[in-house]
């Protein structure tokens, strides 16, 4: 079973082609799982609309009533998920046709995937043909750590690694759902960087979730919290059950 833990918030303008371009991949049993963070737009109709013309995959809203913010909702969407392999969505983007079967090939020997893509504008064209080539990430944990080049919209993994990660690190300034699980899933098992470009990464002027936010942080952030990530990281020796 795979689940697709997809976060919201005022989607309603990108919301449809992505949805589209998820629901033609998946099979009778698979799940959406959609984390709102306080929409105030026709979001929550879209999804509806969608959840009854669905045949056989199951698509549930789980409001995030909690903190709010990307890390957050991400975190309440990741708590409903039941599959045995996992998926992180952004509203605004596109997925190619063949990003849930590369995925799951290159998971057969892994537990824990992140892949490139290409960088759209809010029209759907391509601006950039790699958003590795614009980031540059480092391919290895400590590398990942020294600085961080991945997007959680690029990543699918096992439900072990899910046990490990769940609950997140509480100060979600210290810690990005991206960030952290990069780090548990490249820490702590077997993990794959690919170059494949399996989405279409949509960057506007009302992005919930900007890419690259830290790259200007003054080193004494960067260097709190990334001892603040480690530390966690160590209590994680023996995942949650």
């Amino acid at each position: 079973m795979i689940s697709i833990c997809l976060t919201t918030y005022n989607s309603e303008r990108f919301l449809r082609p992505q949805l589209e371009s998820i629901l033609s991949q998946l099979r009778a049993g698979d799940e959406i799982v959609v984390s709102d963070d306080g929409s105030t737009d026709s979001t929550l109709s879209i999804v509806e609309e969608y959840r009854e013309a669905s045949a056989g995959i199951d698509i549930r809203v789980c409001r995030n009533e909690g903190e709010h913010g990307y890390t957050a909702n991400f975190e309440n969407a990741l708590r409903q998920a039941r599959g045995d392999i996992i998926f992180l969505s952004d509203h605004d983007d596109v997925w190619v046709p063949t990003k849930v079967e590369r995925s799951l090939k290159l998971l057969a020997d892994a537990d824990f995937l992140v892949h490139d893509a290409t960088i759209i504008d809010e029209n759907g064209r391509q601006t950039a043909p790699s958003f590795y080539a614009l980031r540059h990430p480092r391919r290895t944990f400590l590398g990942n750590l020294v600085k961080f080049g991945y997007l959680g919209c690029c990543m699918a993994f096992r439900r072990c690694v899910l046990q490990r990660a769940l609950p997140f690190p509480s100060n979600h300034r210290m810690c990005t759902h991206d960030n952290w699980l990069a780090l548990v899933g490249m820490g702590y098992y077997r993990a794959v960087v690919s170059d494949e470009r399996l989405i279409g990464y949509r960057r506007h002027s009302a992005n919930y979730s900007p890419g690259a936010k830290n790259a200007h942080n003054k080193v004494g952030f960067r260097l709190c919290f990334r001892t603040y990530l480690l530390w966690h990281l160590a209590t994680r020796i023996w995942p949650r059950r």
